[in-house]
């Protein structure tokens, strides 16, 4: 007996010692993860947007020991930590390595589990993702998931950036899953910070207006976008309904969704600003040109182009002003296809926005080659193509940059870039229109309410009929204005969209006018823009509306369809 003992331990401890080694330290030594902490998201001036505090997670390894967890232990780790007993009982009976009892445990809370001398259960540093601006920003910035990664936002589209690499601990343990001894660690690499363009107090005022304009109007939602007229930084993005994302039972529902950039629409009238800048870039109108609307009635391939009411005979900047349908077809049928065509797509149109933001849709703007004189008249006063809130907003950039496109992005952008945009219309052109948009807030404008205090503004309302799938439904709207402040030396551009209201006027000035207001006012303060337009000021010539009998040299008139 004593030479087959011998001749055993010379075999466990000689010629076989290395698979014991191995089985005795699957047994002692175990890899726990040490987790890295997520970068923050920050505004443009460092104010957190995403944080990750320290917290704690509570962890099982139940393998390698017989000892069973006793009822009473069972029910009272259940009781303090929320989890089901029944969960414990599966984690200990199938003698798991490891396993996560329970995420995101304050550390006094992780404390008291410990006390309870449970074998087998120990605490790990872990982080909480936590969002201080709430729903304000919820959907630029997204959330994570329990298990830290991105799911939507910002925190899904720059994981690779936020998230780092995890490092882990090797621990030794006694029979009891009692760690005894830390034989290595390997530290984790921290995520890195991700800095975007949103000015908080901006961000603030975009939110707070639009949640107010959507509940007084009823409406079924909202979007909002200010953007830098010459960096095209998205300042501030705002969308209602909203969700808080610190919340984990509300991260569902469409308010979640980024409408802003995901969802799409038909313009309506914001659009008309655009065709008529390409008629002065193509030399076919000038401001002043004559554009008889024909009593507000065109009839044209079989159908009925109409106006809110007879306008009479308009200049091209009446036309703009006034918001006429049956201008703008005159207007827009002096072009060609092509050209349109072309145009729309210079300005972002038919495209996703590069802006680093996820889900940006890209609209629709079907080829030229197919389209019919009636489409073509659509098209020029908004109907018949889509596009997102932030494209819009981007094809404005073109006037306020003196005809340079300024792309929109989500992150900081050097100044020095903003004359690096591509060129569409000529900084005389730009101008002009803006002139024309200026006309929109007058009292005699289809927006007056959208005018800012102190300041010079010009834009252009859109009021569009819904589609459904019966057709248009005359009685859903979606109400719209994108403005441009100060008009005469562009800082920011601001384009708000209400969709569906239900209370009140359902016209884009009464409706996303005050809003706009709204935040203009706070953009100017943030921004430090001295007031450009006092009370003394004198008011400047309206746009003519009747020039028969006063044409001047060089003035030519749009004729008949």
């Amino acid at each position: 007996m004593f030479v087959a003992l011998i001749a055993r331990a010379f075999w466990v401890q000689g010629i076989n010692d290395a698979f014991y080694r191995q089985q005795g330290e699957l047994r002692q030594v175990r890899d726990w993860p040490l987790h890295a902490s997520r970068g923050r998201i920050l505004d443009r001036n460092g104010l957190a947007l995403a944080i990750s505090s320290p917290t704690s997670s509570l962890c099982v390894d139940a393998s390698g020991t017989d000892d069973r967890i006793s009822r009473q232990q069972t029910d009272a780790l259940a009781r303090l930590v929320d989890v089901e007993p029944a969960t414990i009982e599966q984690i200990y009976a199938a003698h798991r390595g490891f396993a996560y009892l329970k995420r995101e445990v304050p550390p006094d809370v992780a404390e008291r589990a410990l006390r309870l001398s449970i074998s087998g259960l120990f605490t790990q540093d872990d982080y909480r993702r936590s969002y201080p601006e709430g729903e304000i920003a919820a959907q630029v910035t997204g959330f994570t998931g329990s298990n830290g990664s991105g799911q939507e936002g910002m925190e899904r589209f720059a994981e690779g950036w936020l998230r780092g690499a995890d490092g882990h601990r090797r621990v030794l343990r006694n029979a009891h899953g009692q760690v005894i001894d830390t034989l290595a660690i390997q530290a984790p690499r921290n995520g890195r910070d991700l800095t975007l363009s949103i000015d908080r107090s901006m961000q603030y005022a975009a939110f707070d207006a639009l949640r107010d304009a959507v509940s007084r109007s009823h409406a079924k939602s909202g979007s909002a976008i200010v953007l830098d007229a010459h960096t095209g930084e998205v300042l501030a993005m705002a969308n209602w309904p909203s969700y808080d994302p610190n919340q984990h039972d509300g991260r569902s529902g469409m308010g979640v969704r980024n409408r802003a950039v995901a969802d799409i629409f038909e313009p309506g009238s914001v659009m008309k600003p655009l065709t008529i800048a390409l008629a002065l870039q193509r030399g076919q109108i000038a401001p002043d040109t004559i554009v008889p609307t024909d009593g507000g009635r065109l009839r044209l391939d079989g159908r009925t182009i109409h106006d809110d009411k007879n306008f009479g005979t308009l200049t091209a900047a009446g036309v703009v002003q006034k918001s006429s349908n049956v201008g703008t077809t005159k207007i827009a049928l002096l072009l060609s296809a092509a050209d349109m065509y072309e145009n729309f797509r210079a300005l972002g149109l038919g495209h996703a926005p590069r802006a680093g933001l996820p889900s940006a849709a890209a609209g629709r703007v079907r080829p030229y080659r197919h389209w019919r004189r009636i489409e073509q008249a659509t098209m020029a006063y908004g109907y018949g193509l889509s596009a997102s809130l932030l494209q819009l907003a981007q094809a404005y950039t073109s006037f306020a940059n003196d005809g340079r496109i300024a792309p929109a992005t989500i992150y900081r952008r050097d100044p020095a870039l903003a004359m690096s945009g591509r060129r569409v219309y000529s900084a005389r052109v730009a101008r002009e229109v803006r002139g024309m948009m200026e006309s929109v807030v007058s009292r005699d404008g289809t927006a007056p309410q959208a005018a800012v205090p102190g300041y010079t503004v010009a834009g252009k309302t859109g009021t569009a009929y819904k589609w459904t799938t019966k057709g248009y439904d005359h009685q859903q709207y979606r109400a719209s204005f994108i403005g441009i402040v100060p008009a005469k030396r562009p800082r920011v551009v601001i384009a708000v969209s209400i969709d569906r209201p239900m209370r009140g006027s359902h016209f884009g000035g009464a409706v996303a006018g005050p809003p706009f207001v709204a935040i203009a006012t706070q953009a100017m303060q943030t921004l430090n823009v001295a007031p450009d337009k006092t009370s003394e000021t004198k008011a400047e010539a309206p746009v003519p509306m009747d020039p028969q009998g006063a044409k001047q040299d060089g003035e030519h008139t749009v004729g008949s369809t």
